[in-house]
């Protein structure tokens, strides 16, 4: 039995995000659509795992621009060719375990969600038009098969297990999130000016190099991992928010020199449970003194 769910009007915000990425469902177009949610119904046959091509005849569905099949039992990517003017397609927490498919979507699709069990990055090079592409919480080992994605401004990556940082010649960027993979090196990410935003937390990470030259950045989480010092950032000046904490940092001074670019510009850091905070009882005070436009340091906010 499959139960098909239209709503007019009002978009359908999903659940289940990336931490530091709240996921907007709503359409980015400023003219009327339609919006779509497909729940397929538990059943014991395979018609629950198949996309339900008797009522795609509607002619209606040719104008769809968002189909969530969120949350279901798919086992692989439907046939959703029928969707000439899909915009946002999103087959996330399904069994899914393989992109194999996905070649029949539009390539209009402009966002992409698929978090599952999916292995590789495949049948995604025709994707021209994709600005966000969300493939965490799967088991990716390699990044590859991007340099087609042009006006990609969202790489969503979390919870992986990604060795080494591969943009494949990327560098219109704006936000990527390797958190919780396999990372050692921030190596990868020095060609990508336009970055805006980079969460890197818990990885292995035990040096801060190749971001001397992302002169937009302005939010970095680098996190737990096994970071000594801070190094490579002295000419970000708009730099806003430092995730620093978990980390084996021994000086405050040092964070006070790798910083000063930001001086001014700083307004949240997060330090704490690094070896320095134990050992100096007036650390807020003296952050205050060195960034004289703070707000936030970890999780106390100022008037």
């Amino acid at each position: 039995m499959i139960l098909l769910q239209h709503v007019c009007s009002a978009p359908i915000t999903p659940i289940g995000c990336n931490s530091h990425s709240p996921h907007s469902a709503s359409i980015r177009d400023s003219i009327l659509v339609s919006y779509f949610l497909f729940h397929f119904l538990p059943s014991s046959t395979s018609s629950s795992q198949t996309f339900p091509f008797h009522i795609a005849s509607l002619g209606l569905f040719l104008f769809v621009q968002e189909l969530i099949l969120r949350d279901n039992k798919l086992t692989k990517i439907p046939d959703v060719g029928i969707f000439k003017k899909l915009l946002v397609f999103d087959v996330s927490f399904n069994e899914i375990t393989s992109l194999q498919g996905l070649s029949k979507a539009s390539s209009t699709i402009k966002e992409l969600y698929s978090k599952n069990e999916v292995t590789n990055m495949e049948e995604i090079d025709h994707l021209h038009e994709l600005q966000i592409l969300e493939l965490g919480s799967n088991r990716l080992r390699v990044m590859e098969n991007l340099q087609n994605f042009t006006k990609l401004q969202e790489l969503w990556l979390g919870r992986n297990r990604i060795k080494v940082i591969n943009l494949c010649g990327l560098s219109c960027i704006k936000k990527i999130s390797l958190q919780s993979n396999r990372l050692t090196s921030m190596i990868g990410l020095e060609e990508c000016n336009a970055l805006e935003e980079i969460y890197l937390s818990h990885n292995g990470i035990a040096k801060m190099e190749g971001l001397s030259k992302l002169v937009n950045l302005r939010v970095l989480d680098v996190s737990s991992n096994k970071l000594t010092s801070v190094d490579d950032i002295q000419n970000l000046t708009r730099l806003e928010d430092l995730w620093l904490n978990d980390n084996r940092i021994e000086s405050l001074e040092d964070i006070a020199e790798g910083v000063s670019g930001s001086r001014e510009k700083l307004t949240t850091i997060y330090h704490e449970n690094n070896p320095y905070v134990w050992f100096s009882p007036n650390y807020n005070a003296t952050l205050k003194q060195i960034f004289p436009n703070i707000q936030q340091i970890d999780s106390e906010v100022f008037a």
